[in-house]
């Protein structure tokens, strides 16, 4: 907030789940950008869930934004190839729908794995203790991507005409398996890793057993993770100035262990 403060930015305060707020929050406003989340960190059934922010949440932003004038909402969703049935995913692509209808110009990012979350300790990539849990067999390709640079992609949407009425399956330069990403930190760090395999079997085991939306979209994802997630960045790459960033050069910034 304070850097926001720094840079010149007014600061309006509105919650997506309280649609009174969101009034005064979209007037003046000419263009959105959402990038809302509820989970995995700030999940509270009942309260912030896939409910009350993924699907009425938004909804409400998307009713207050056209009503304000607004003309024209980013929302950020996740990689088309992200295709099982599971709470968020469901919501994500109602969403997405929605925004489509809504008659405002519409930008749907649609980001594969992010680098901060699928190679960090919070699914198993635990680099201080030189440990990886890999779902499925390891060799199936991610287009893994930076948040910093899907942020990128965000802001430039405003302005380049490529991404108006668009969606935009965002990757990273290049698509890697899981195993060719721990030899890269492997190579940058000098050390080995102990790799652990979660066949797919046990993942929908566990999603039969899970009763909590949030674990079954936790699961789900990582069963979508299994199926890996190729993605051609070519064509973007030449209407869209962003400079994507590299696995290795991702890899090497990281607190050594």
């Amino acid at each position: 907030m304070e850097r926001l403060n720094g840079y010149g930015a007014e600061l309006v305060k509105g919650d997506l789940r309280d649609p009174a707020t969101l009034k005064a929050a979209c007037q003046g406003v000419s263009s959105i950008i959402c990038t809302v989340s509820a989970m995995p960190f700030s999940y509270q059934p009942g309260v912030n869930d896939i409910q009350s922010v993924y699907i009425d949440g938004v909804t409400h932003l998307i009713e207050a934004a056209k009503a304000a004038g607004v003309k024209h909402l980013v929302y950020t969703s996740f990689s088309g190839n992200i295709d099982r049935d599971f709470p968020l995913h469901n919501a994500k692509r109602a969403a997405e729908q929605r925004l489509k209808e809504s008659g405002m110009d519409y930008t749907i990012l649609r980001p594969s794995m992010f680098m901060e979350v699928w190679l960090s300790p919070a699914v198993g990539f635990d680099t201080a203790n030189l440990k990886a849990t890999i779902y499925d067999t390891g060799d199936q390709p991610i287009a893994w991507i930076s948040l910093k640079d899907v942020a990128q992609f965000a802001v430039e949407s405003l302005k380049n005409p490529a991404a108006h009425n668009s969606m935009l399956e965002l990757g990273g330069p290049e698509s890697l398996s899981p195993h060719r990403a721990i030899k890269i930190y492997e190579e940058v760090m000098g050390k080995p890793f102990e790799v652990t395999y979660v066949p797919p079997e046990a993942l929908l085991a566990q999603y039969d057993g899970a009763v909590d939306p949030m674990q079954k979209s936790f699961i789900g994802l990582m069963l979508c993770y299994a199926d890996g997630d190729s993605i051609d960045m070519s064509a973007i790459q030449n209407t869209f100035s962003v400079q994507l960033t590299q696995l290795r050069d991702f890899a090497s910034v990281m607190p050594p262990a």
